[in-house]
């Protein structure tokens, strides 16, 4: 049984890799626990736990910047932000129920760390780009900072953008800096019933290519839909028809007019149907969190990512003798996919459908047994694969930090 160690302040943080490393003693980082089962499972002897680091440090609404302290719940800085129109535009996903734990319990620095962005990156970018400043410790024990409150304080390297997506192996987040942006003032889906998933790419493409701004494109195939909360989506799942889902969203009169722009233009490909405010919330709620693999809790579940003209022709190589429960996101560039039925070297399949697309898979969930013996992140070509070696050596040379995630 693993101790958990619990720093209050940043001094701490620092003290505590210092002493891990002067005792070679491997550290699990983890902010909140809640995306603990991403990455595969770490073998150490303690628990390097951020929960106590919490409060937003800085707010500036009028320069559209806010810091927070690592181990601050998302759901704290979401509801401070709602309370002045603002929001995170990256729209962070919530995978702890995905992953077996408590819904709104992640931190801000366990999605930094993790780089996990919702639907809106297609348009907004992803939570790297959103990301101006760090303080943190690395595996040596030393703290730095990078970065500051605005985009053009970033000189030399930018070790944010090196942060993100590193899931903790680098260096320990004690305090972030984010930009955030207004909220939009209404939102509303278009939606259209029926398609394949080669019609719904088309659609999504060309939606995406007008200039209506679409800020979400997704497909949900008929069996996901019919267990959607939003009653519209539902209904036409339960009579066996898909789902295709384009977003609009910013200042009520234009969100009207291009909503309207949008249905003219989709006429021949059925856009009759379209959600308002809640249940337009609701519904990308669900894409945004994975909601449609709850119902599916022993399930492994894949994460592709694609250049979107190629998501069909890899789900066919995928689906060659029954298809797996799948649904699309940014527009088909990402692709969720379940495996109700795992099979040996089912990992090896995956990654050969993306062979000739230079996609990328990584393995979301699965049990701790076939994590360990899984190769969970797309595998490295020997070039970056030296690289990547590189950078761990010059951060963290003693693999003191979540050693073999």
């Amino acid at each position: 049984m693993s101790s958990v160690l619990r720093p209050e302040s940043a001094g701490q943080v620092a003290e505590l890799v210092a002493w891990a490393v002067a005792e070679e003693a491997p550290l699990e980082v983890i902010g909140r626990g809640s995306k603990r089962g991403l990455g595969r499972p770490v073998q150490a002897a303690h628990d390097l736990e951020l929960s106590a680091l919490t409060g937003i440090t800085l707010y500036e609404p009028d320069e559209l910047v806010l810091a927070a302290r690592a181990g601050t719940p998302l759901i704290e800085i979401e509801e401070t932000l709602a309370e002045h129109d603002q929001h995170l535009a990256f729209e962070p996903p919530d995978l702890g129920p995905l992953l077996g734990n408590d819904a709104d319990d992640g931190s801000i620095a366990g999605i930094l760390a993790c780089n996990l962005s919702g639907p809106r990156r297609l348009k907004s970018g992803a939570a790297r780009d959103h990301f101006l400043g760090v303080e943190a410790v690395s595996g040596r024990g030393e703290a730095f900072k990078s970065g500051g409150r605005v985009v053009k304080n970033v000189t030399g390297y930018d070790l944010c953008k090196l942060l993100a997506g590193s899931h903790g192996t680098l260096a320990v987040m004690t305090d972030v800096t984010l930009k955030v942006l207004p909220r939009p003032e209404k939102t509303r889906t278009v939606m259209i019933f029926g398609q394949d998933d080669s019609q719904a790419l088309g659609v999504m493409t060309q939606a995406l290519n007008s200039p209506h701004e679409v800020s979400g494109a997704a497909y949900l195939p008929a069996g996901l839909a019919a267990g959607s909360a939003v009653s519209y989506v539902a209904d036409a799942g339960a009579s066996g028809q898909s789902v295709t889902a384009l977003r609009l969203e910013g200042p009520g009169p234009s969100v009207t007019f291009r909503c309207e722009a949008l249905r003219q233009n989709m006429t021949a490909s059925g856009a009759h149907e379209e959600l308002h405010g809640r249940n337009s919330a609701l519904f990308w709620r669900e894409v945004r969190d994975v909601d449609p693999f709850l119902r599916l809790p022993e399930c492994p579940v894949w994460r592709l990512s694609v250049p979107p003209r190629s998501a069909p022709e890899v789900l066919a190589r995928l689906t060659q003798d029954q298809a797996p429960p799948y649904y699309f996101d940014w527009g088909g560039g990402l692709i969720w996919l379940a495996q109700p039925h795992w099979q040996d070297q089912a990992d090896t399949a995956i990654r050969a459908a993306l062979t000739d697309c230079g996609g990328y898979a990584t393995l979301v969930r699965a049990p701790d047994e076939l994590q360990a013996a899984t190769p969970v992140f797309q595998p490295l070509d020997p070039a970056k694969a030296a690289l990547t070696e590189r950078v761990k050596d010059g951060f963290d040379p003693q693999c003191v930090l979540n050693p073999g995630r």
